[in-house]
């Protein structure tokens, strides 16, 4: 698959099919991938907890939101729940700034996860002190973000931005529909 595909194929997916487990040596895999990426003076400050089992899905979902935009949507229903996930953790012993290291290494580990067939969700909206009592999260890492992955069952449209509306929305038989600006808009002439 070429480069384009890939990101092509990179969606932000929310609902999975939860009894396909993925195993910790790809989730090792795509941690390797943003071990590889970019980081800002080289710092190399992320740290990473990968969960792979109903146990540890079950203690991290209360502590995640799921789409701001769908404000009747409470989040996946068992069943359709990750069935890994990452957690992406800023390590304050080598520096108190992440910058964007960690959005760096988010896309590489979700490219990852669609080249080897899945999907996910980068989700920043976290209940962090939650998060951090339920796996016991020493202080000395700052949760930055959750990647909840799986094999995705839901069907991602997208489609060009109407009225400005950024919003995403789901029609009446389930499809995600996700507006994108049109590239001539994006791109500024001088």
């Amino acid at each position: 698959m070429k480069l384009k595909d890939i990101v092509f194929k990179t969606r932000t997916y929310r609902r999975f099919d939860e009894s396909c487990r993925i195993d910790r040596e790809t989730l090792e895999g795509m941690v390797d991938l943003a071990r590889l990426s970019a980081s800002g003076a080289n710092r190399q400050p992320l740290r990473y907890i990968i969960c792979n089992s109903q146990t540890d899905c079950d203690r991290i979902f209360p502590s995640v939101a799921w789409a701001a935009y769908l404000r009747e949507w409470d989040g996946p229903e068992p069943g359709q729940r990750p069935s890994a996930y990452i957690i992406v953790l800023g390590d304050k012993s080598i520096t108190e700034g992440f910058g964007v290291d960690h959005g760096i290494a988010a896309q590489s580990i979700m490219l990852g996860a669609t080249e080897a067939g899945y999907g996910g969700c980068m989700i920043a909206s976290i209940k962090k002190e939650l998060l951090r009592k339920e796996l016991k999260i020493p202080e000395q890492f700052e949760i930055l973000l959750v990647l909840a992955l799986g094999k995705p069952v839901e069907n991602v449209i997208l489609e060009e931005i109407r009225n400005g509306d950024v919003k995403y929305w789901r029609d009446s038989s389930g499809g995600h529909h996700v507006p994108k600006r049109r590239l001539d808009d994006l791109i500024i002439k001088l």
